[in-house]
Order: C-alpha cells, then sequence, then structure tokens
C-alpha cells in the first residue's frame, strides 16, 4: 500500500471516531435538559399561535402549573424507582387508596376533634405503608417490580372501593382544603408544593448518598452490592419514597375536588413514566435527572392545556402523546448506541 493511500486510510478512521459534537451534547444532563427547554419553548409557540391571548396570560401560565403540579409530584417519586432499576404501575392506585383512608368518616371525625393534619399523616402512612409492602416482596420476595407494582395496582384499587362502598366521599372546605387551594405570594400553595418536593428530590439525587446509591443500583446492581451497598434494603427505601409522593398528590387531589374517591388516579402510573422517560431518564436505571423529569411534566401539561384550549379531543391528546414517548425512546437508544460504540 503506497504513503499516499495509508495516509487516506488513517484520516477516514480518525473521522470516523471524531464524536459528533451535536450527539455528545445530548448526552450530557445540561444537553438533554436544553433540548427539553427548546422543545418546551416550541411547544408554546405553537400555543400561542393557535389559542392566542388565552395561552399567553398569566392566568393560564398558573393553571398550567397547577395541572402539572400533583402528577409533577408524583413524577419525581417515580425518577427515583426508575433509576434505581424498578418501575412502580401502582402508582394511581396508591393515590387513590391514600384519599379515600384520609376521607373516612372516622379520619375526619379525628381531624374535627383534633386538626386537619391528621388526615395529612393518614395519607402519607397509606402511601409509605403501600410502598413498603412493594419494596419488601421486591427486595426479599423476589418478585419482579412489573409484576409486584401490577398486583398492587388492582389490590389498592380494589381496597379503595371496599372502604368508600364505591361511592365518593365528601370533606366539607375546612382548614385542609383552605391551605393546598390557598395562594402564596399569587402562587397556589400547590404549585409551590410541587417545587419544594422537586427541590427535595434534586438535593436527595445529587448531594447525598442516597442519590450516588440509587445510580449505583440502578447502572449495575452486583456492582453496587460489591461495594458495600444494602441493594435489598435501598430498593425498600425507593418503594416507600415513591409512596410518600403519592400521599402527598392524593391530598393535593382531595383538596382540589373536596373529595376522596377510588376513581383518583387513574391512569397516573402511564403519566408518571411518560414524563419521567421524556425527561432522559432511562428505563433500564442508571441515569436521570430531577430537572429533567420537571420539564417533562411541563411539557405534557403544557400540551395538555393547548388540546383544552383549542378544543382537541382526549384522543388526539393521547395519541400525540404516544407519538412523543416513543421518539424520545428511540432517541434515547440511538444516544445510548452511540455511546457503546
Amino acid at each position: 500500500m503506497s504513503q499516499d493511500s495509508a495516509r487516506v486510510e488513517r484520516a477516514a478512521l480518525e473521522t470516523e471516531r471524531e464524536p459528533n459534537p451535536v450527539l455528545g451534547l445530548l448526552r450530557t444532563s445540561v444537553g438533554r435538559n436544553a433540548g427539553l427547554v427548546v422543545a418546551l419553548l416550541l411547544i408554546c409557540v405553537v400555543g400561542a399561535f393557535t389559542a392566542g391571548d388565552r395561552f399567553t396570560s398569566s392566568d393560564n401560565a398558573l393553571t398550567i402549573l397547577r395541572l402539572a403540579a400533583t402528577i409533577g409530584v408524583v413524577s419525581i417519586g417515580m425518577t427515583f424507582v426508575i433509576i434505581g432499576g424498578g418501575i412502580d404501575l401502582s402508582v394511581g392506585a396508591i393515590v387513590a387508596l391514600s384519599s379515600v383512608w384520609c376521607t373516612t368518616v372516622a379520619t375526619q371525625t379525628m381531624a374535627e376533634d383534633t386538626h386537619w393534619i391528621v388526615m395529612v399523616g393518614v395519607a402519607l402512612m397509606v402511601g409509605a405503608g403501600c410502598g413498603l409492602v412493594n419494596g419488601l416482596l421486591i427486595a426479599y420476595g423476589n418478585i419482579v417490580p412489573f409484576i409486584m407494582t401490577l398486583a398492587m395496582l388492582a389490590s389498592a384499587r380494589g381496597l379503595a372501593e371496599i372502604i368508600s362502598d364505591k361511592k365518593t366521599q365528601i370533606i366539607p372546605r375546612q382548614g385542609l382544603a383552605e391551605f393546598f387551594n390557598g395562594d402564596f405570594l399569587g402562587v397556589s400553595v400547590q404549585i409551590w408544593l410541587f417545587a419544594l418536593v422537586a427541590i427535595v428530590g434534586w438535593v436527595l439525587l445529587n448531594r447525598t448518598t442516597f442519590g450516588r446509591r440509587t445510580v449505583a443500583v440502578g447502572g449495575n446492581l452486583e456492582a453496587a452490592r460489591l461495594a458495600g451497598i444494602n441493594v435489598k434494603r435501598h430498593t425498600v427505601y425507593l418503594y416507600v419514597l415513591i409512596g410518600v409522593c403519592c400521599g402527598i398528590a392524593a391530598l393535593m387531589l382531595v383538596a382540589k375536588t373536596t373529595t376522596g374517591s377510588s376513581t383518583h388516579g387513574t391512569l397516573y402510573e402511564l403519566d408518571a413514566i411518560a414524563a419521567v422517560v421524556i425527561g432522559g431518564t432511562l428505563l433500564t436505571g442508571g441515569r436521570g435527572t430531577i430537572v429533567g423529569t420537571v420539564l417533562g411534566v411541563l411539557i405534557f401539561s403544557t400540551l395538555t392545556n393547548i388540546f383544552i384550549l383549542n378544543n382537541r379531543s382526549f384522543s388526539e391528546q393521547s395519541l400525540f402523546k404516544g407519538a412523543i414517548i416513543v421518539a424520545a425512546v428511540l432517541l434515547q437508544q440511538r444516544l445510548a448506541s452511540r455511546s457503546n460504540t
């Protein structure tokens, strides 16, 4: 082979090895989040073009944030579970059970005799309890997360129907509803609560040992075990965490609707997983960001708002969301394959 031919071949190989700067940026968390921000801005432009002042008003912006708040809290918990290599299909049912249990006659009577904080405690304990059952049976019973949480979905929803006798439980407009439906600095308390949960989640994931262990367990379970991490116990913690998030979401729904119902939280599991995947969290575990999840929730909430303002059907919304999820997963796979190469 001549020197010129060898030189050309070496140059071609070096060109192939040269990373694409755009793909390299998208593989970083900053790049992925920047892409989500651009996508959100483009969606807002579409909203402004199709709905005009109805979309661009400050009141509508707060409406979008209020719409995002409840599912956003659940999605923060789902982010931790998926980063840790798991999945939870029972979040909607846990929300329903928590809302029903905290609005029973017995619970409301206790709240009237003492303080409405009793209802808060009951909702959080029910959510944490369901998460504890999920975590124990997944970690120590060696049940696949998909199957275990699917069983919890059916069981929690069924128990909620039994407790409520399939009836909507009304709560009077008392302290709990007034607090969660109130405003602080002109912004709904529910939006502030979503922001607080997101901030706590970000700190927990990025600035604590718990977060590093979550990434390690999801990235390589056996390596995490050999590094001295109690994988089973940590798995339980993750499911208790998402259970607590479900309890918070239940309280927000109870305050918003002034009811506890076995139908609350329907399809929340799909919306939460979709927001997490759109946010860049790998379904295989080991990578994800809270900022990405928040942006994913806002993207879906903004889309829903645009569809409502333009009188589009729920079926069209579902179809469009499904297409976005597929596109996000295909992009993740492409980036992952490039990284491996």
